[in-house]
């Protein structure tokens, strides 16, 4: 890159920062984003797996976050219907909690806040239902039922990514931000690969989406004058075999008035969160504690006819939250909205920080990051984000696609077919090819993952470890063996000679 300057530097490869730099890089920007690790290897792997509205954030009167993320579930449901798919959602009602005016009146906004929504409106349940009262106790009489919308989290990431090389960004993962300063109308920046010698880019703007670690790079900004915060906040999951047999996820009413979502997940398996633990560093997010895991145990009890116990536990995950730090005490009322700041002390070499923000809202955070760069860029295109469906996103009805695809590799199985046509839409021939047998896309791992797939993620979609296959570009992980497992981790050593 030596003297050339680009219009926009971004540092971070979550969702947000993904999204910027797909954004910039479609309204005409030369963009290059930086991240220290893997692509969603923070945060944006950490969430609940979530398109939604945020029903509870209702009682927090906003208001504002939730039109917008309602609207957005609309447009992301249209843009990547191969990731992202409609879902229903229970709450069952328990007297002791919410009154029921208020849930009603809640679902009713719910349902109208948004504007024109495509997914069904929400309605009373009564009990025993069919099909809605499967899993719950049998004493439990009454609920609800309304919409939002499942999204493998870290494969959104990695599609923007992708769409964002498309357009022209250059995208280094393992690369860490090491400090920038102004000099001669233009960002100097220092950059950090893993592996090479250190290097500088020139950059006429920065972005710092750097999420959990967003106060730690304007500490490396050479004469910055942001002082917001961020809170950070730990959320921790659970997995477990599922609790009910039915396509449906609940959402659960906790005694500490907090709500816990019970999600179907990966066909065999639920998925059960989230915590709000108040943490002081990343690292003290690493994994899930005892008294986590109880609570979550112990807020799905509640409910479930049959009682849940820590020897189910399959897996878990946790991460952080980097929320914007609005001076609540509460870990749970601190807003999820997002926050952009601009350096405005230097009107030509600016400097644009982002604050929190929700994985649903993020292609409108892009947006209105745009806005406040447009000023600096005179031939910024309009936007364009909320038309262009995302790489693979283009199948029409997606029903009908992955069936047209199991028609056209018939000889291939049905768990390996729908697998990829789930991670990769309209993308799928290019993996699958000509085969008509297992055999010819090379060595078979299991979970219905191949020696063809992992090649393409490595080529395409930049995957380095056995993490970075099994629990980010697909979940295979969670289906597979240890001895599975490792016979990717050795695979993935031998054939791109990084650790795994």
């Amino acid at each position: 890159m030596g003297t050339t300057v680009i219009d926009l530097l971004v540092i971070g490869g979550g969702i947000n920062g993904v999204g910027i730099a797909r954004d910039a890089a479609g309204r005409g920007l030369s963009v290059t984003l930086v991240e220290q690790g893997d692509l969603a290897s923070a945060t944006s792997s950490w969430s609940s797996k979530l398109i939604h509205g945020g029903l509870r954030y209702l009682e927090q009167y906003e208001f504002r976050l939730v039109r917008e993320a309602l609207q957005e579930r609309e447009v992301l449901l249209r843009l990547a219907p191969h990731i992202i798919r409609p879902l229903m959602f229970v709450l069952p009602y328990d007297a002791s909690m919410r009154p029921l005016w208020m849930i009603r009146a809640g679902l009713w906004l719910y349902d109208h806040i948004g504007g024109t929504i495509t997914l069904p409106r929400s309605k009373t349940l009564s009990f025993p239902h069919m099909e809605f009262s499967a899993g719950l106790r049998p004493d439990i009489r009454a609920g609800f039922v309304y919409s939002d919308c499942r999204v493998d989290d870290s494969r959104l990431t990695v599609l923007n990514a992708v769409s964002a090389r498309g357009k022209g960004a250059t995208i280094l993962t393992r690369t860490r931000f090491e400090g920038a300063r102004r000099e001669e109308g233009a960002w100097r920046v220092t950059l950090a690969p893993r592996s090479g010698a250190p290097m500088e880019v020139r950059a006429r703007a920065i972005v710092n989406a750097a999420g959990p670690w967003v106060v730690d790079v304007l500490g490396h900004i050479e004469g910055e004058r942001i002082r917001d915060r961020v809170r950070l906040v730990k959320g921790s999951h659970i997995i477990v075999p599922k609790v009910h047999s039915q396509g449906h996820a609940l959402i659960l009413q906790n005694t500490d008035k907090r709500v816990v979502f019970v999600i179907p997940y990966e066909h065999d398996f639920s998925l059960i969160g989230t915590t709000d633990v108040a943490v002081s560093r990343v690292e003290e997010a690493a994994r899930i504690t005892a008294e986590e895991t109880e609570y979550l145990l112990a807020a799905a009890n509640r409910f479930l006819a049959k009682p849940l116990r820590a020897a189910d536990i399959v897996h878990s995950y946790a991460g952080v939250r980097p929320l914007y730090d609005d001076g609540s005490d509460n870990p749970s009322e601190i807003t999820r909205d997002y926050v952009i700041k601009v350096d405005h002390d230097h009107k030509t070499v600016p400097l644009l920080t982002v604050f929190g923000g929700k994985i649903t809202t993020y292609r409108r955070l892009a947006e209105e990051a745009l806005e406040h760069l447009a000023p600096f860029f005179a031939n910024l295109k309009a936007p364009w984000t909320a038309t262009e469906e995302l790489p693979g996103g283009d199948v029409g009805h997606f029903n009908a696609y992955r069936d047209a695809m199991h028609s056209r590799y018939p000889g291939l199985g049905r768990e390996l077919v729908e697998g990829v046509v789930r991670r990769h839409g309209t993308r799928t021939p290019t993996i699958l090819g000509d085969a008509r047998r297992p055999e010819a896309l090379g060595r078979g791992f299991g979970a219905g993952l191949t020696q063809r797939e992992i090649e393409f993620l490595v080529t395409d979609e930049w995957a380095e470890t056995a993490e970075d296959v099994l629990w980010r570009r697909t979940k295979c992980g969670l289906h597979m063996t240890r001895e599975q497992a490792d016979a990717v981790a050795d695979f993935m050593k031998q054939g791109t000679g990084t650790a795994a």
